[in-house]
């Protein structure tokens, strides 16, 4: 299941001390409704984004400058026939140094092409990762 879950990797200018802290703090980097924290492992928060996502996670790993994990707890998108689809899924992200860059590889362990949101996700994860998230960093 997890070989073909969804994955995209950048570099970008930074320290991963830097990255770490952004990535930690979805709120700058995420549209849509947040509550909650993401400070120690075992936190949990909610993200809600219009009418088409809901769901709950809990902060799996933090490993400082190296990695992030959060484990989805409950629900996922919203306009698909399985509203928990993501449920029992992880999204992870990896940080390394790569010379004078900060390598950022995120994975949605278990986010797969079966999915019925697939296509639509990993678009979304896309923008989030590959443009709000670098952006926010290179800030």
């Amino acid at each position: 299941m997890t070989e073909n879950s969804y994955t995209t990797r950048f570099r970008v200018h930074a320290t991963p001390e830097a990255v770490y802290a952004v990535i930690n703090n979805p709120r700058a980097w995420w549209d849509g409704e947040f509550e909650g924290s993401t400070d120690s492992v075992g936190d949990e928060f909610t993200y809600r984004y219009e009418d088409k996502h809901a769901s709950r996670q809990r902060v799996d790993s933090l490993i400082p400058n190296e990695q992030v994990s959060w484990l989805i707890v409950e629900g996922g998108p919203t306009f698909v026939q399985t509203g928990n689809e993501w449920a029992g899924t992880t999204i992870v992200f990896d940080i390394a140094p790569a010379g004078d860059e900060t390598e950022v590889r995120f994975t949605h362990l278990g986010l797969v092409p079966q999915f019925e949101c697939y296509e639509a996700c990993s678009g979304a994860w896309s923008h989030y990762v590959n443009d709000s998230l670098r952006r926010f960093i290179a800030a």
